[in-house]
C-alpha cells in the first residue's frame, strides 16, 4: 500500500489534527477501493469457473455417452464373432470325427 503524506502547504491549512484524518480518510477509502475490487475479481472468477464447469460436465457427458456407444458396438461384434466362432469349431469337429470314423472302418476293414 502507497504511504500517503500531506504536503507543507496543505498540513499548515489544515493543521496536524486535520491532516492525520485526511490521510487516514484516503487510506480508508484506498483499503475499501482495494477491497471492493477483490470482491468484484472474486465474483467474477467463480462466475466464470463456473461456466467452465458447466462446459466440461457437458463434454465430459457427451464423451461417456460415446463410449457407452462404442462399447455397445464392441460388444455386439463379439457377439457375432463368438456366433461365427462356435460355427466353424463345429463343422471343424464334425469333420474331424468324419476323418476319424473313416480311419477306424479303413483300418478295422482291412
Amino acid at each position: 500500500m502507497a504511504v500517503v503524506t500531506v504536503k507543507k502547504p496543505l498540513r499548515e491549512k489544515l493543521g496536524d489534527d486535520g491532516a492525520e484524518a485526511l490521510v487516514e480518510l484516503i487510506n480508508e477509502a484506498q483499503e475499501e477501493t482495494q477491497n471492493n475490487v477483490i470482491k468484484f475479481v472474486e465474483e467474477k472468477f467463480e462466475k466464470r469457473l463456473s461456466e467452465e464447469l458447466a462446459k466440461v460436465k457437458v463434454e465430459i457427458g457427451e464423451v461417456k455417452s460415446e463410449w457407452i456407444t462404442r462399447i455397445e458396438e464392441v460388444r455386439a461384434e463379439m457377439k457375432s464373432d463368438k456366433a461365427d466362432l462356435i460355427k466353424w469349431m463345429f463343422i471343424f469337429w464334425v469333420g474331424q470325427i468324419g476323418a476319424i470314423l473313416g480311419i477306424l472302418f479303413a483300418f478295422f476293414k482291412g
